[in-house]
């Protein structure tokens, strides 16, 4: 059985977006700064099709993090567009234009249905109804005998997260406050459901945490 990892870059204040999000800025403010670590990274900019870039501990956790995934998780709010149904006249096609980074099928959990779509390079979001479960159970079976990668938002994360489901996390620490904003772990109690830490890499703007189910 696949596993099923969850990776997401949060605030040393435990959020993972800033306040205000919207279409025009969806990470809210000051959100953008979670990230800031990642994009000069080699292994970010050849998801990218782009060339160069820098090559550290990061480099290499960001090669780990989609090494063996043949299929990803997401929800609503992180594929994107305004909530409620989908525009009829202009629908929302995500925010990575027409050559997707995830290059295998994208189960995106929704309260709308939707056709396919597919893209360049093997990306295909798939709108799933049904609940979180319905959304693992397709994605496990797309990804055969690789695994299934879980972004966010926090709400989908958390759902999967409360259920037990997640067999590894990665949590990206950023050592900024953002104050506000859309918290990970708001209502998840105090219990990690089976996960331990089994990792820690320091790196340039960033502490790179891995946990894992007990074996």
């Amino acid at each position: 059985m696949s596993k099923l990892r969850f990776t997401i870059s949060m605030s040393l204040d435990g959020f993972i977006a800033g306040p205000n999000q919207s279409v025009a800025n969806p990470l809210g403010m000051g959100g953008m700064r979670l990230h800031e670590w990642i994009f000069p990274l080699k292994a970010f900019r050849k998801m990218h099709g782009e060339d160069n870039g820098i090559v550290n501990d990061s480099n290499t956790i960001v090669e780990e993090m989609f090494a063996n995934v043949g299929a990803h998780v997401m929800g609503r709010n992180m594929f994107g567009g305004y909530p409620g149904p989908w525009e009829p006249t202009k629908p929302w096609n995500g925010w990575w234009g027409g050559n997707p980074p995830f290059h295998n099928p994208v189960f995106v959990l929704t309260h709308y249905p939707r056709e396919p779509l597919k893209f360049e390079g093997g990306t295909t979001f798939n709108f799933v109804t049904d609940g979180i479960e319905a959304a693992l159970e397709l994605a496990q079976k797309a990804a055969g005998s690789q695994d299934v990668h879980l972004g966010g938002g926090a709400n989908v994360a958390r759902q999967f997260f409360n259920k037990g489901l997640v067999d590894e996390m990665n949590i990206n620490l950023v050592p900024i406050l953002l104050g506000s904003g859309e918290r990970l772990f708001d209502g998840t109690g105090h219990d990690l459901h089976g996960l331990e830490l089994i990792r820690t890499v320091v790196a340039p703007k960033v502490l790179h945490l891995k946990f894992a189910k007990h074996s």
